[in-house]
């Protein structure tokens, strides 16, 4: 039951930002992908019409060639027919090598150019495109389907050398005997109903099947990622289990998807086989009849199979064509996919002072869960701002709408005056430093990580700065200084060397907004100082959101705000704050008194009076 089959397809939904296309709307977008590939086009189109005249005129010169063994049988001429069908068949190789070659170069570039976008539009979405959509599968977009769809191209050329040769083979069945071909015409209109009926099909199980395997590239991503948390909780089993569920739930879809294009080619084989027994029937009950000649109904049977095999090809192709069709409309989807970040211009930003104003901001990640609302906030240039409070109070928050990662709904939030939705952003982030709670680092050797923004920094540059923090002596750790590789995401340096590299890739580039979400990850006093030796070169220069973990920042920081709810409710210096007694007191109590050094020394005389 097909409708049992399909339903088995309904769990895999679309992405939100998925649209449907009509086959006229992706030919057109295809045609335009294709347009700086005008004369490879061109001489692909002339080799396409030759294998077409050749594969169509060797019927027709075999059969000639025939009549005229029938007049003359000798071993000359059978051997000059034999030495001209091998000629015919050298030529078509020739012809058909040389326009593969220029369709992969064509394709190949075009490819080239529709990843690259497709890359360039995943990498300009803001955060929350993330939040929303597994990266494994925006990757399964990027390389499967962008596969899918060159092989479309090479299909389309297929088609189109059929679609000349059919034509040819059509003049020449009308020449020999049009009675018969009429009825071949009248049996046409059955074929291409029989195979259109899988159109709509071939689409919808090819899409899903495209689904299913991002999936499987998703689970992929995230377990691999996760891995060391997986050992660690000894949860091998169950991440190879998600995988195989996975695994197991692509295969059905796919072996679902096989079935129903597996349908196309015996069919027509069937309908092929059909044709050719009515004309077999037909022709011979005309040629007893007289009306027509054998020497006809043996050409006419001849180039009727030259003639139904691309008709068959065209329909069987379709299956095909609907696979790199449901690749383009994926790919297109990505490209298309509507911004969430709302640019009113995209002016070229001066060196900026620092000046921040929230102007009655209202932001949520979720509509039925306000983040921030009707939140005012001034940070004059050059302050140092910490912001402290319960996980999910709206710190961090704060922190993303000023790096444009998120899109607030409603308020006005100005940089110098000026509306942040007028920047460019490209130029905008230049003059942002940003340091995550966990630094990423990229693999490669902790130099390039440190160029990242900046690749013309020297070498001498990166010294000397790396020498005002603890007089370089965190480099001495590394077993070849700037050389040292980092591994995948940082995984050779400890937490402690993370955060100094990430540091020095902010210092390199002098921001004039710095944000940090300070890592809460313990390291000892040693590298804690190293760090803040780090922050205070970055925080003599800058304009700071500091989201603080750690006390001694918390207490270098010009001035402090006790975030509740996306509220303020407390703001001054820590000495100021902590007299109140309010509640900046009790987080301070809560989680910062312990780090402090009066803290750690009572409880060393305590341990030690014991």
């Amino acid at each position: 039951n097909w409708t049992l089959k399909m339903g088995f397809f309904s769990g895999l939904g679309a992405e939100n930002y998925d649209r449907q296309y009509s086959d006229h709307e992706l030919t057109k977008r295809i045609a335009g992908n294709f347009a700086p590939q005008r004369k490879r086009i061109i001489n692909i189109s002339i080799l396409v019409t030759l294998v077409a005249l050749i594969s169509a005129s060797t019927p027709i010169i075999i059969s000639r060639s025939l009549e005229a063994l029938e007049t003359r049988p000798t071993l000359e001429a059978t051997l000059l027919i034999g030495g001209g069908v091998f000629m015919i068949g050298v030529f078509n190789w020739g012809i058909n090598w040389a326009r593969r070659a220029i369709t992969a170069r064509a394709i190949g570039d075009v490819v080239l150019n529709l990843r690259t976008q497709a890359f360039g539009a995943a990498a300009d979405h803001d955060l929350s495109f993330y939040d929303k959509f597994s990266s494994g599968r925006i990757v399964s977009r990027i390389t499967s389907d962008t596969k899918d769809f060159g092989q479309l191209v090479t299909i389309a050329t297929d088609v189109t050398a059929q679609v000349i040769q059919a034509s040819i083979l059509l003049v020449v069945l009308f020449r020999t005997e049009w009675r018969l071909t009429l009825l071949v015409l009248l049996y046409l209109p059955i074929i291409f109903w029989i195979t259109s009926s899988f159109r709509k099909m071939a689409r919808k199980v090819t899409r899903n099947g495209m689904r299913a395997m991002a999936e499987v590239n998703a689970t992929i991503k995230e377990t691999v990622s996760g891995i060391s948390v997986a050992k660690n909780f000894r949860q091998e089993m169950s991440i190879f289990e998600t995988f195989d569920s996975a695994n197991q739930e692509s295969y059905r879809v796919n072996v679902r998807r096989g079935f129903v294009l597996s349908l196309v080619f015996p069919t027509l084989n069937a309908l092929g086989g059909i044709a050719t027994a009515i004309m077999v029937y037909v022709g011979g009950w005309s040629t007893v009849q007289g009306g027509v000649t054998v020497a006809a109904w043996y050409l006419f049977l001849l180039s009727l199979n030259h003639f139904l095999f691309p008709i068959m090809n065209l329909s069987a192709f379709w299956a095909q064509i609907q696979q790199g069709l449901s690749a383009a409309e994926r790919i297109y989807a990505l490209i298309d996919a509507d911004p969430n970040l709302l640019q009113e211009d995209s002016q070229e930003v001066r060196q900026l002072e620092g000046g921040v104003r929230f102007e009655d901001i209202s932001f949520h990640y979720i509509p039925s869960e306000p983040i921030l609302s009707h939140f005012n906030l001034l940070i004059p240039p050059g302050e140092n701002l910490a912001l402290v409070g319960h996980t999910g109070a709206g710190k961090s928050s704060i922190a993303k709408l000023i790096a444009r990662f998120y899109e607030f709904q409603a308020g006005k939030l100005t940089l110098d005056g000026q509306n942040i939705r007028s920047f460019d952003l490209t130029s905008y982030r230049r003059q942002l430093g940003i340091v995550s709670q966990v630094p990423f680092l990229f693999s490669g050797t902790v130099a390039e990580n440190i160029r990242y923004a900046c690749p013309d920094a020297s070498e001498a540059e990166m010294l000397k700065m790396a020498n005002k923090i603890g007089d370089g002596e965190w480099l001495e750790t590394l077993p070849n200084g700037f050389d040292s590789e980092v591994g995948e995401r940082g995984a050779r340096l400890s937490m402690g060397q993370r955060q100094l590299v990430a540091l020095m890739r902010v210092l390199i580039q002098n921001p004039a907004i710095f944000i940090l979400d300070e890592a809460t990850a313990s390291i000892d006093p040693f590298t804690e100082w190293q760090i803040q030796q780090a922050l205070n070169l970055i925080l003599e220069n800058t304009t700071s959101i500091l989201i603080a973990h750690r006390l001694s920042t918390i207490k270098s920081a010009d001035r402090i705000l006790v975030i509740e709810d996306g509220g303020i409710i407390e703001e001054g210096n820590h000495d100021k704050l902590l007299a109140q007694e309010g509640h900046y007191a009790e987080l301070y109590n809560t989680y910062f008194r312990h780090q402090s050094l009066s803290y750690i020394e009572n409880a060393r005389e305590f341990s030690q009076g014991d």
